[in-house]
């Protein structure tokens, strides 16, 4: 028999650490045979125990390769030149891209044959094989990064008194049938790449920005932190009525809520672009990467039906009791602002889907306001928040995030001086917005009651 090394047939004299990447590139891509115990010139020097060899090579294979290959080998010894030689078949695999488990799934570990070598995959490569293998669902596809944490995650099961351990992380399919991770776990660990982008606006228009942040981490800490954020500015004015006090938020929680959920559950996460919150003085707007699913009319989403993009996703939110069955968000939404002349609208475009909440009390101006005689009583409007400049919201806002805050840091946040800093903090304390703790050096500022 003539040996000749080419696409499909690779020849080791002994064997080497290099088995492996020979073995991994013939799996990606359409099979081959590898044969021990031949030269790279095709001479044939035998071996000594082929046994030991098939077995050699088997528990490098079982101990190095991931996914599990070995279905997809077969040893067979053979005499050539009355010389024992052991030639490996290897199978294209189903689990593609198979890779080096020390090296993980990135070009470092994936081999590819490429003419008579084993080279590394690139990137796009090991993308369109983990597509081919898992299908176009961007959740369920193996993550290409293994190395994940998932403690914001953890915190979040903790709370809501839901256990996370690697049954539940199985059972709601952030870990394959291999032990490997998806992407629904990439989304929910704390190396999430994907983000959600806010910024607070003066006006009714993008001309100026107030304020602009952008949030990382698990989908789990930025769900958390850009509530927050919105929170924080969902201001409440009072309406008085006789004896009776309403408080009147500017955006309904349930809404916010919702809107929220919307942006993190139904969100097309195979485009890298970030999400986007816009918070204008007369209404917030959230747009979401992805327009509606294949089929389905807006008209359709209104009514309450709904197809779900990322369904596992959705899943995990509802074991937390984040959301409650699909399609009801919508209807919440718009029930939240029931008897109420502002109403919220719904925009989608191929690629996106944008909710926008009105502002309730953006048609009263800022501080009291007193509204023409109704009936028996009056009725006056009255902010219980007064206009707060750009500065004192990025001190009240860094003590929500740190509990408290010193001159030293209103430097550090302004980037003023020491003097501005004490003007602005004795500003912020004869306003009642800080209440002053400790004395000299440990003085502290908290928000007022």
């Amino acid at each position: 028999m003539l040996f000749q090394e080419n696409e499909t047939t690779e020849l080791k004299e002994v064997v080497v650490d290099d088995i492996k990447k020979e073995i991994i590139a013939f799996a990606n891509c359409d099979g081959g045979k590898l044969y021990i115990g031949v030269r790279d010139d095709g001479t044939v020097v035998g071996l000594d125990n082929a046994d030991a060899v098939s077995l050699q090579i088997s528990n490098m294979v079982r101990d190095a390769i991931k996914p599990d290959v070995t279905m997809f080998l077969h040893y067979e010894t053979m005499v050539e030149n009355g010389k024992n030689i052991v030639a490996v078949n290897i199978q294209r695999g189903t689990d593609r891209p198979y890779y080096l488990a020390k090296k993980g799934m990135r070009p470092e570990g994936v081999y590819v044959r490429q003419g008579y070598s084993s080279v590394p995959a690139t990137d796009t490569a090991i993308r369109r094989m983990i597509k081919e293998t898992d299908g176009d669902r961007f959740e369920a596809m193996r993550c290409l990064n293994q190395e994940l944490t998932f403690e914001a995650t953890q915190k979040e099961f903790k709370l809501r008194k839901v256990e996370f351990g690697t049954q539940q992380m199985r059972t709601l399919k952030l870990i394959d049938q291999d032990g490997l991770y998806s992407n629904l776990a990439l989304l929910l660990s704390d190396q999430c790449v994907h983000t959600i982008k806010a910024a607070v606006f003066q006006g009714t228009d993008q001309t100026i920005f107030k304020d602009r942040r952008e949030f990382t981490g698990s989908l789990m800490q930025q769900m958390n932190e850009v509530y927050d954020f919105i929170d924080f500015r969902n201001q409440t004015r009072a309406t008085i009525e006789k004896l009776y006090r309403i408080d009147v938020r500017d955006y309904p929680e349930v809404a916010v809520r919702e809107a929220l959920m919307n942006l993190l559950v139904h969100r097309d996460y195979a485009f890298s672009a970030s999400s986007l919150i816009s918070i204008y003085a007369d209404r917030i707007e959230f747009v979401s990467i992805g327009g509606l699913m294949p089929g389905i009319e807006l008209e359709d989403v209104m009514v309450g039906i709904s197809v779900c993009r990322n369904q596992d996703l959705a899943n995990v939110f509802y074991r937390l009791r984040l959301i409650e069955a699909y399609g009801t968000g919508m209807g919440k939404i718009m029930k939240a602002y029931e008897g109420m002349q502002e109403k919220p609208l719904i925009e989608t475009t191929k690629n996106a889907f944008k909710i926008i909440l009105p502002n309730i009390n953006a048609k009263y101006e800022t501080g009291a306001m007193i509204i023409p005689k109704t009936g028996p009583g009056i009725q006056y409007i009255i902010s219980t928040e007064k206009k707060l400049s750009d500065e004192e919201e990025k001190i009240l806002e860094y003590i929500r995030t740190h509990g408290t805050v010193t001159k030293n840091d209103v430097m550090g946040l302004l980037e003023v001086s020491a003097s501005t800093a004490a003007r602005v903090i004795r500003k912020m304390v004869k306003d009642n917005l800080l209440k002053q703790k400790g004395k000299a050096r440990n003085t502290q500022y908290t928000i007022a009651e």
